[in-house]
């Protein structure tokens, strides 16, 4: 199969799911490209595919510049670590990986320094509580969210996570479910805030996820094919 055959076929389960969602939502494919090859990339954007997943940061950077002349939005969904904020604030469209204060406002400040559009944030939140896991509980999700909207430079966009695996559709709705509670909230206590956006569900539950209200679901494997070990210096 080609890149072009399996863009084609989450595309249509994407629409499937999409029209049997009562929440009638607009569903955006982020075709999740760490440890695959800028190669690869550009026969996706040939697809038609031009939003871009990266978790690990000298290997995004290391892509960017060999597919600069194409028109791609990159997401960073990664960890974050704090030394390595002001080139991800300065090389990226999106963050979906925000769980600390600290990381937001230097985040802040580094897209501060390039005087462009502020720079697109999803708080990452730990649904299932998993020790292994990075994210904000969601008890503490509210407090984040307000004092990240004070950031000028910042745009608070929505909630990111992934929930712990599982093949229970029941349960894997009812993880999305909380996700799409808790970004209702927000948008309650935050009016003022452009909060539309849902980034959950991947390859393998990213039916569960837009039945529940998901806007962005992060695809890998089902686009470009199983992973390859990663190496540290990858990361």
């Amino acid at each position: 199969m080609t890149i072009a055959n399996n863009l084609d076929s989450v595309r249509q389960q994407i629409a499937k799911a999409a029209a049997t969602s009562s929440y009638k939502q607009q569903v955006k494919l982020l075709a999740v490209s760490k440890t695959k090859p800028a190669e690869l990339i550009r026969s996706a954007y040939e697809a038609g595919q031009t939003e871009f997943g990266e978790n690990y940061l000298q290997e995004a950077l290391d892509k960017q510049k060999h597919l600069q002349d194409l028109p791609l939005t990159w997401h960073f969904i990664g960890p974050i670590q704090s030394n390595k904020t002001k080139q991800i604030a300065q090389h990226f469209d999106w963050v979906h990986s925000v769980d600390r204060l600290k990381v937001a406002t230097r985040l802040n400040e580094a897209r501060a320094e390039i005087g462009t559009l502020p720079l697109n944030i999803c708080l990452q939140v730990n649904i299932s509580s998993e020790a292994s896991k990075s994210g904000v509980s969601l008890t503490e999700l509210s407090e984040l969210a307000s004092a990240i909207c004070s950031l000028p430079h910042l745009s608070l966009r929505g909630i990111m996570a992934i929930p712990a695996p599982t093949e229970d559709q029941v349960q894997q709705r009812a993880n999305f479910a909380q996700l799409a509670s808790a970004l209702q909230l927000l948008q309650k206590q935050l009016p003022e805030a452009p909060l539309d956006t849902l980034s959950m569900g991947m390859s393998n539950d990213l039916e569960a996820a837009i039945l529940e209200g998901a806007t962005y679901v992060r695809v890998g494997t089902a686009i470009f094919g199983q992973r390859p070990p990663v190496k540290p210096e990858n990361k």
